[in-house]
């Protein structure tokens, strides 16, 4: 049915990076003089990455690892906490090297029968890290740096349709990140399966053409 998928990586063939996540809000938490939680610290964190995330494109863009860096500095100062950004950053970048193949990766990608090319957010240097620790190989890998822009914007989506000279309908992508992945897709006019493993309810505002739990699932349609 299509000639080719595009696979995000974190979150759909190797694990996301919560448990580290939830385990640096502790330490800023525990070390804070401002009453709070977890999922207070998490949500400045997240706010305060979003916005740099957003503004770095062509220009004005910056790594994963830089935009990172300021985001838990901004974080850590608002919690006047005596963390160290530098090592909560190591925590992170430390899984993004080396992270756990999700256990239908390598039955999915030694079943399909058509190229897949990797679209990814995390920098470069990380990723293929993250690719050559679990064994896997990829003829293709296009990450936020090649293009300069990250998902959803459409920089990423256009140079993986280059790379194989293909159309937008002749395409599907797999992705578990609403934002980057879904709306992403669905502004390049690319068909697209979100990958739901936590069974997550779908807010009314995205609109997948595929939702799947299990990479197994989509198969039939690349095989």
């Amino acid at each position: 049915m299509y000639k080719a998928v595009f696979l995000d990586f974190y979150g759909t063939l190797v694990h996301e990076d919560d448990v580290y996540i939830e385990e640096i809000c502790g330490r800023i938490l525990k070390s804070s003089p401002i009453p709070s939680t977890t999922r207070e610290v998490g949500a400045y964190w997240w706010n305060s990455f979003s916005k740099a995330f957003q503004a770095s494109y062509g220009d004005q863009f910056q790594s994963q690892r830089e935009i990172e860096r300021q985001a838990l500095q901004d974080t850590i100062a608002f919690y006047q906490s005596l963390e160290n950004p530098d090592e909560l950053c190591e925590v992170l970048f430390g899984h993004w090297q080396s992270p756990q193949l999700f256990e239908d990766t390598m039955l999915f990608l030694e079943a399909i029968r058509v190229p897949a090319i990797i679209l990814s957010n995390i920098d470069r240097h990380d990723i293929l890290a993250a690719i050559q620790h679990n064994g896997l190989s990829f003829e293709h890998v296009i990450t936020s740096e090649d293009v300069r822009a990250y998902k959803p914007r459409g920089e990423m989506f256009q140079q993986a349709l280059t790379v194989l000279n293909l159309n937008p309908d002749e395409v599907l992508h797999v992705g578990d990140s609403l934002t980057s992945d879904v709306r992403g897709a669905n502004n390049a006019g690319i068909k697209v399966a979100w990958m739901n493993r936590k069974n997550k309810q779908l807010p009314p505002a995205h609109s997948p053409d595929y939702t799947v739990n299990s990479l197994e699932t989509l198969l039939p349609l690349l095989s």
